[in-house]
């Protein structure tokens, strides 16, 4: 049999990339630590970790066994939360762009409040860097961000994959003038470095046209008909129009909508608005953009 304590300081480090922070988060000693990993490693017959400088970095064999192991713990947490009568209360401090706010949240937190009507949420928008940041800071408990592939975080549990598409507006031709104008996110952004290595590498010339955090500005200038931008697929509204390899424009990579939570705090609370989270994003209708 596995051991779920085990299992659960396992997460912990995989989530912090670093045995002493896990040590911290499980309230253990750092020897304790890397003695129950021994065991674990001695249970399932492989080496889970490798070292990378200061950190600790999963091995390929690691990588397999967490999704199971984050599952093994949530479930057991689940189980023992149902005999719990007691309600649940306190803050949450959840981060989100602004796009996801906008997108997700309502579903999000009516379902929670309904759950549990004694506890709080309070909401950060910001990009997905300023969060990542936050979290680290200890100042969020929970993020919802965005995850570009190969270009990943450590610590992120993908929830959710979508197409991330070339967009324009359905009633103007602004993916026809050369260069191409963009509007698109700050220079940070992941779905805008996707964007401009997609067209160098298909030697299309394009000009930055309209650059901000906000993804209301970003539509409004595609909507107007002055840029095109990339999107997600439940992000395109009506009045769009998806543009593809036949127009011109490169396949992009993959958009994966991930969480990140903070390892040096964690509550039932907490877990109990990520469930919902992860359960509002699996069932959400992807609406279709204007033809």
């Amino acid at each position: 049999m596995l051991d779920l304590d085990q299992l659960r300081t396992y997460v912990a480090i995989a989530e912090t990339g670093s045995f002493t922070k896990a040590a911290d988060v499980v309230c253990k000693t750092q020897s304790a630590v890397s003695m129950q990993m021994r065991r674990l490693e001695d249970r399932v017959g492989r080496a889970l970790f490798v070292r990378d400088g200061r950190l600790s970095k999963l091995t390929e064999d690691g990588e397999r066994l967490l999704p199971f192991a984050r599952r093994l713990v949530q479930l057991n947490d689940e189980t023992l939360a149902v005999f719990d009568e007691t309600e649940l209360s306190g803050i949450v401090r959840l981060g989100t762009p602004d796009d996801y706010a906008d997108r997700f949240l309502p579903e999000i937190l009516a379902r929670f409040s309904r759950s549990n009507p004694k506890a709080e949420v309070s909401v950060v928008c910001a990009p997905t860097p300023n969060l990542a940041k936050d979290l680290e800071e200890g100042e969020l408990d929970v993020a919802i961000i965005t995850h570009v592939q190969k270009r990943g975080r450590k610590g992120v549990e993908i929830i959710r994959r979508e197409p991330l598409l070339w967009v324009s507006s359905a009633r103007h031709a602004a993916e026809l003038e050369d260069p191409i104008p963009l509007a698109l996110g700050r220079a940070t952004c992941d779905w805008r470095k996707a964007a401009l290595e997609a067209l160098d590498k298909k030697e299309r010339e394009s000009r930055l046209l309209y650059s901000s955090w906000n993804s209301t500005a970003v539509g409004a200038a595609v909507l107007a008909g002055l840029a095109v931008s990339v999107l997600p697929e439940s992000a395109l509204r009506p009045g769009m129009r998806v543009l593809c390899e036949a127009d011109g424009f490169p396949k992009l990579p993959e958009c994966e909508i991930g969480l990140m939570r903070s390892w040096k705090k964690r509550s039932r609370v907490t877990e109990a608005l990520v469930e919902h989270i992860v359960s509002s994003l699996d069932n959400l209708s992807v609406p279709q953009a204007a033809q």
